[in-house]
């Protein structure tokens, strides 16, 4: 048997620093001492036993002391003296280990047991904890793998992580739609000038594009890393530069980023990006056009459309779905501005031009009728697979399978020029390019010839109605009958528009457009004057009632047994019995059956349960869900826009003034001109405040809906003035309205100019406005994760 006196002296041979103090009836304390304490006295070696007691894997530099507490009698050893340490480098070993066995559960507590022993593990281990976590595609690991790099940057341990595990891991974050953390790995990359290639990045930033936020987080990453190549300032010359040119957006990134601004509707963010594309020397292609159109006719930029139509005639390498993109974006643009004058003329020459071409694609269909083995024509083959596409769910599409897969690490290490990225990119861009072509509502396109959609009719015929250009429309549906003749005058879209002119009410519109057609001798059947006579009656005006009874006579129209009842009732209801009978004895002589027709009732019906009843029921749809647009304001827009780009902000302030004075009310365009206008100039923060205060009363009257882009060029000017109580206010409007917020943009601001800002104790003595202001900053401060 072993004497405690003797324990206690082995032990402190092998521990000198380290003191036990033993109570005789088998309680014990242990005394810890600090871990440098414990290193100063150690040798890297292993004890593996203590004459009687024992010790198990004890390795330096950190031990674990274990004591059994209220020990048995020493005599009976029953309860041993633990004291249990592991090695580091067994631990790298295991960690390695349990990654190559797929056992991530186990690489990770290993992991987190060397953090607590030595810190980080070497280098190597570090970055295949990383690999493997990403290529799992697991949400859980990937967390944790942003969090070990989040954690060795903060410890300023940059050097432990190599740039293809970031880029690797960045890409896995992307397809898990995590677009936040995406985008956060590569500034970091940015910031330790570990610079991402242009060939990798892309294929990230493409996954990210198919979210709102991961769309706007896209286009601020190609603007923050465009500002390093602005002015010519890299020399390609210098070797030393090449890393950081293989960097530079190029088009095909462009191209994405734009697509997914514009499908998640950031449009303005979009036009800052094509503001930039010059300025770095990047070049456009086809695809790029097209969604430059798109954007210029969101944002109302009619001139600019214009302009780019000339390069768009001109193109020899454009598809049918590009040449259909373009002009359904102009003629979006005419609808916008209220030109109805232009977009009617454009409907008119497709129709022309449809029924000029008709003559000839049937002859030649004669032909190829004949020879049933022909191949079909290449446009034809690439319009049906668009079809294809547009009857699926593009989320079940082929094209979206890539969302669920990734390469292997080892593949991905092997792969120097990235092309199995490079490949990934093209196939992401198609996707977002497919759901941007699915948008194209006004026009159609057969036998490749570009012919109007029902939508345009029904947008057009709102407008004009709208504009209570009565004459104008009928003369415009004319030449739309003259070009392309229904199949019966009841189904024609003359009759369309008057009934659902008469569905909403608008009787005298319906009336005068009937007239119209009497004028031009359209003829036209028994259910519109029926339908018009009744909605007459029920509303009592029985001056429009008998007028519409004699044209209907004049025409030799015979007026269904449903309207005669609405007349009955009608007289009767003014207590004119004579004119009750009489109308009572027409109907007899005329032997009209009492079960008369009623197409319009059934058509409206149709309408209401949602079935489809063609043009009447897009109109009455497109009538009560539509908004009414002034054309004005777009104009007034372009004006301030214009100004604001040229830095000319007091001409920009007096466009401004002029446009509220006609009446006009500013919208979330007109205010983010201005504010990007006052921040391209710098300084001009009291201005912004002002402008800050006429927004929310605006918002507050429901004149005005604020939006994220607005919003963020606001919260990115008060920051940069320092000015954090406006801030705070934006903040919260934000994050009222569930608007996503780019944090780290915010903080890397903040940090940039106004890291030294309240980061000392509070003065003793300071006014209301002082300590209101202090409270601001750290509120501030603390919302984007600084304190």
């Amino acid at each position: 048997m072993m004497s405690l006196r003797k324990i206690r002296k082995q032990i402190g041979a092998v521990f000198p620093s380290v003191s036990y103090s033993l109570l005789d009836d088998g309680g014990c304390n242990c005394t810890w001492f600090p871990k440098r304490q414990i290193q100063s006295s150690w040798s890297h070696r292993s004890v593996c036993k203590i004459t009687g007691v024992s010790f198990t894997n004890i390795y330096m530099p950190t031990a674990f002391l274990e004591i059994q507490t209220k020990m048995q009698p020493l005599s009976t050893m029953a309860g041993t003296i633990l004291v249990q340490a592991r090695d580091p480098a067994k631990l790298s070993m295991e960690i390695d280990i349990a990654i190559d066995e797929g056992r991530l559960s186990d690489a990770w507590k290993l992991y987190e047991q060397h953090m607590q022993m030595e810190g980080f593990p070497r280098k190597t281990i570090v970055n295949k904890l990383l690999s493997s976590f990403a290529e799992s595609l697991d949400v859980q690991w990937l967390e944790k793998a942003y969090g070990l790099v989040e954690r060795a940057i903060e410890e300023s341990k940059q050097n432990l992580l190599e740039k293809e595990p970031l880029i690797y891991l960045s890409f896995a974050l992307a397809i898990c739609s995590m677009p936040v953390l995406t985008s956060t790995i590569l500034r970091k990359l940015v910031e330790m000038e570990q610079y991402p290639p242009v060939t990798a990045w892309s294929a990230i930033l493409a996954h990210m594009c198919l979210t709102a936020p991961g769309a706007y987080l896209a286009a601020e990453f190609i603007l923050e890393i465009s500002h390093l190549f602005l002015y010519g300032k890299i020399d390609p010359r210098k070797k030393i530069n090449a890393p950081l040119l293989a960097m530079k957006p190029n088009t095909t990134a462009f191209n994405i980023a734009l697509a997914g601004c514009v499908l998640s509707g950031k449009t303005r963010k979009a036009e800052q990006l094509l503001d930039m594309m010059p300025q770095i020397a990047v070049k456009t292609d086809t695809n790029l056009l097209i969604t430059m159109a798109q954007i210029y006719e969101r944002n109302g930029r009619r001139e600019e459309l214009k302009k780019l139509q000339r390069y768009i005639d001109e193109a020899h390498n454009l598809s049918d779905i590009q040449f259909r993109q373009f002009y359904n974006c102009l003629l979006a643009c005419h609808l916008k501005f209220g030109d109805l004058d232009s977009a009617s003329k454009m409907v008119l020459e497709m129709l022309h031009k449809a029924k000029k071409a008709c003559n000839t694609i049937a002859a030649a269909t004669l032909f190829s009728e004949a020879d049933d083995k022909s191949p079909s024509p290449p446009v034809q083959i690439y319009r049906e697979s668009l079809n294809q596409k547009e009857s699926g769910n593009l989320e079940n599409d082929s094209l979206f399978n890539s969302r669920h897969r990734i390469i292997s690490y080892e593949e991905f290490r092997k792969d120097r020029h990235f092309l199995a990225l490079v490949a990934e990119t093209r196939e992401m861009l198609n996707t977002l390019l497919v759901k941007l072509q699915m948008e194209v509502e006004l026009i159609t396109t057969k036998h490749g010839i570009l012919q109007p959609t029902e939508k345009i009719y029904v947008k057009l015929v709102r407008a004009f109605l709208e504009a209570g250009k009565t004459k104008d429309l009928a003369e415009f549906l004319i030449k739309v009958e003259k070009e392309d003749s229904p199949a019966s005058n009841d189904d024609s879209a003359f009759v369309h528009v008057i009934n659902s002119c008469i569905s909403l009410q608008w009787l005298d519109q319906a009336y005068d457009l009937l007239d119209e057609m009497h004028l031009v001798g359209f003829r036209t059947g028994s259910s519109v004057y029926a339908s018009l006579i009744k909605a007459y009656c029920k509303a009592s005006r029985a001056a429009e009632v008998t007028s519409l009874l004699r044209d209907a006579r004049k025409a030799g129209i015979q007026l269904d047994s449903s309207c005669y009842e609405a007349l009955i009732e009608s007289r009767v209801l003014q207590k004119d019995t004579p004119g009750a009978l009489q109308l009572f004895k027409e109907m007899k002589e005329a032997k009209i059956p009492r079960t008369g027709h009623q197409e319009f009732e059934k058509l409206v019906k149709d309408c209401a349960d949602g079935a489809d009843a063609g043009l009447m029921a897009k109109l009455l749809q497109e009538i009560k869900d539509g908004q009414k647009v002034d054309g004005g304001v777009h104009d007034w827009n372009n004006v301030i826009h214009f100004f604001c780009r040229k830095r000319l902000m007091q001409d920009a302030e007096k466009a401004l003034k002029k446009m509220i004075s006609l009446g006009y009310t500013p919208n979330a365009q007109t205010f983010h001109s201005m504010v990007t206008g006052y921040a391209a100039i710098g300084g001009k923060y009291i201005e912004v405040t002002e402008l800050w205060g006429e927004m929310k009363v605006l918002a507050f009257s429901d004149s005005m809906k604020f939006d994220q882009e607005l919003l963020d060029s606001v919260l990115y000017t008060f920051v940069r003035g320092g000015f954090f109580s406006r801030a705070n206010e934006v903040v919260d409007t934000m994050e009222k309205d569930n608007m996503f917020v780019d944090k780290y943009k915010y903080r890397t601001l903040f940090l940039k100019y106004h890291k030294t800002l309240y980061k000392g104790k509070a003065p003793k003595f300071q006014s209301e406005a002082q300590l209101k202001k202090r409270e601001a900053a750290l509120t501030f401060k603390k919302w984007v994760g600084l304190s």
